[in-house]
């Protein structure tokens, strides 16, 4: 154990660590503050909530204290670069919190908001700017913002970030900096689309890894559900009545899947709100900000949007989607047993999503305890899993619904090759319904001509296009465009201009 008090940092910062009720650090901070403090490049490997934002706060704050400078206009001393506006607000908190004993000025930057206020405190000068790459590159352009002066860069979640596409914008946001400086990378996974960024920007770096990659936390009390999909929304509610769950963060694949289960929620009498990247900045604050007051029960998120969510307190997290990418699965339960505390971690698991547990399972190497014992539980997906066969891998989006309707593949095909199968044992039924309505047009059409009978082409026309190409509407208009409007038309010439 290492209290903060040996690991050289100032009284400000000691006062401000002891007023938060911290005299311990984790292990990524004591590893980490005495070699920032040297100056050293570092690469930091560590779960989500093990405290990596003070590993790099406290000692930012020292350097600028002791080195004291002139903050020039629209050039900060230091950047800090995280993927989402959530991760960007938490960091200046952190900032704010552990700061509020010196004289260091910042500000955050972040897009969905007005960049007027933003502009305005960086003409004041500021010398620590926590950014997301969006924004801070609009800014950029327009010449509210330069990179020159940076000493110290900090790249936060660097996993996420090249997750969601920015590795681009992080190269551009590199390339104009000050080559002399000190620079931090920190991750919870290190893939190798990380370790060539940080090979391209670190100098010699120091590498803390303070736990395995992509291991789970042991205070997490882990279980699958296994459960039909269609049973889903209904175990979730069944489970969020237990008073046991108090606040709990419930984690879905799409940002409409996420607005769907809130609204679930909300209908069963549970208090609940959707956070992902479509909300407004301001619906994304009120709705964490509720789910931190406790006027929430759950929060339902994407695993983008939930990078950023610092609340204490969580007592469950519900994985209402299992995650394709098993290190998501770290990140998400990482949200619940922090700061020393317990936690639960539930995960749903429908038929198509087993595949997506045994990678789980493989990469946090142990198995996850099944709960038989709900109401839904589903015994084929149960068998699935501890079946030694390959398991079935999710559909393409929208696929769901066709399986949903009861079928088999023929059922999924497009409307045009359902009609050239007509074989098709499910299909069979259903192709067959449409076709007493379909000889409808072709009916209609003569009586709209002026001499239908004595015109060859009126007669050749209905016999392919009603049976081979009835699900395609280019030969229909084609006959519509080419149907005598009076008197003989030559047909060279309506061919011609079809």
């Amino acid at each position: 154990m290492t209290e903060f008090s040996g690991l050289g940092l100032i009284e400000p910062l000691l006062r401000a660590v002891a007023e938060e009720g911290y005299t311990t650090a984790t292990p990524i901070q004591a590893g980490t503050i005495p070699l920032l403090l040297q100056g050293r490049d570092v690469l930091g490997l560590a779960q989500t909530g093990t405290g990596k934002t003070a590993a790099f706060t406290l000692p930012i704050l020292q350097r600028l204290f002791e080195n004291k400078k002139r903050v020039a206009a629209k050039a900060p001393r230091t950047l800090i670069l995280t993927p989402t506006r959530e991760l960007a607000l938490q960091i200046g908190d952190s900032f704010a919190t552990y700061g509020k004993h010196l004289p260091i000025r910042r500000t955050v930057i972040h897009g969905g908001v007005g960049q007027s206020p933003q502009i305005a405190a960086l003409t004041r000068g500021v010398e620590v700017l926590i950014a997301t790459p969006g924004r801070l590159l609009d800014l950029m352009a327009q010449n509210h913002c330069k990179l020159d002066a940076i000493e110290v860069f900090v790249l936060d979640e660097a996993d996420r970030m090249l997750d969601m596409g920015f590795i681009r914008d992080v190269r551009k946001v590199v390339a104009v900096m000050n080559k002399q400086r000190q620079t931090l990378l920190f991750s919870a996974t290190m893939p190798e689309a990380v370790t060539e960024l940080a090979n391209s920007i670190l100098s010699n770096p120091e590498r803390i890894e303070v736990t395995p990659q992509s291991t789970t936390v042991e205070r997490i009390n882990q279980s699958v559900l296994f459960v039909d999909r269609a049973d889903k929304r209904r175990l979730l509610a069944d489970l969020l009545l237990d008073s046991k769950v108090a606040r709990t963060i419930v984690f879905a694949r799409t940002k409409h899947g996420a607005d769907r289960v809130a609204e679930h929620l909300k209908k069963a009498g549970i208090a609940a709100d959707a956070i992902h990247g479509d909300k407004s900045q301001s619906a994304r604050v009120r709705a964490l900000e509720s789910f931190r007051a406790g006027e929430l029960r759950a929060l339902v998120a994407t695993d983008i949007a939930a990078r950023g969510i610092d609340v204490d307190g969580i007592s469950h997290v519900i994985n209402f989607d299992l995650p394709n990418e098993p290190e998501s699965y770290v990140h998400r339960i990482g949200r619940t047993a922090r700061a020393g505390t317990t936690g639960s971690a539930v995960s749903f698991c429908d038929h198509e999503e087993v595949g997506y547990l045994k990678d789980i399972e493989k990469t946090i190497r142990q198995p996850i305890p099944i709960d038989n014992t709900h109401p839904f539980h589903a015994v084929e997906v149960a068998q699935i899993h501890a079946s030694s066969k390959p398991p079935p891998r999710p559909k393409a989006p929208g696929s769901n619904r066709n399986q949903n309707q009861g079928g088999g593949r023929g059922q999924q095909q497009p409307a045009a090759n359902r009609s050239a199968a007509p074989a098709g044992k499910p299909a069979q039924p259903r192709a067959a319904q449409p076709k007493p309505a379909q000889p409808k047009p072709a009916q209609a059409r003569p009586p709209q001509g002026t001499k239908p009978a004595s015109h060859p082409q009126a007669s050749k026309t209905p016999k392919p296009g009603a049976q081979q190409n009835r699900h395609d509407r280019r030969p229909q208009a084609h006959a519509a465009a080419t149907r005598p409007t009076g008197g003989d038309t030559p047909l060279k010439k309506k061919t011609s201009a079809a």
